[in-house]
């Protein structure tokens, strides 16, 4: 099968359900670690290298104030992404290897990629923007994969008697 060959990774658990050997502590951490890269890289594309993309652009979108007062939900959002993101990894994290985890983020990076696209049909934008949303968003999500690979362990298998 393509994703235990090409990534080195097959799944742990048959189901997604909080094991005893879920190691709790881990998880959270990864969660939060993955939120705060997440945020960070969404700056550094959004709030930095792409911000001449939009202020060329600007009948786009909201301003700055709106965009503002809505902060909430994009944290919201943000921290959604990071808890599938972790959650799902931890299918595969007993037996992950480092190419398991970089395979992980490429596939979740293309999989959440898909709206920069439809994003590009639906709204009249440069197909810079989009291109740069999409390939953008797979870099992070590599990122993240490795991020969370490091930072989430499972707790040892139990020992049968």
């Amino acid at each position: 099968m393509l994703g235990n060959q090409a990534f080195a990774c097959t799944p742990a658990k048959k189901s997604l359900k909080l094991s005893s050997i879920m190691n709790t502590k881990r998880l959270i951490l990864a969660i939060v670690v993955a939120f705060v890269v997440l945020w960070v890289t969404d700056f550094l594309i959004h709030g930095v290298w792409m911000m001449p993309d939009y202020r060329g652009t600007q009948q786009l979108w909201r301003t700055d104030a709106a965009m503002g007062s809505r902060m909430g939900w994009m944290l919201g959002a943000q921290l959604l992404f990071a808890i599938t993101f972790v959650l799902l990894w931890t299918r595969w994290a007993d037996t992950a290897r480092l190419g398991c985890a970089i395979g992980y983020g490429f596939l979740m990076g293309l999989f959440s990629g898909t709206w920069a696209i439809i994003m590009y049909v639906v709204v009249p934008m440069p197909g810079s923007i989009a291109a740069k949303w999409f390939f953008a968003g797979i870099l992070q999500t590599i990122l993240l994969g490795l991020v969370t690979f490091f930072v989430y362990k499972p707790k040892s298998a139990p020992v049968k008697m």
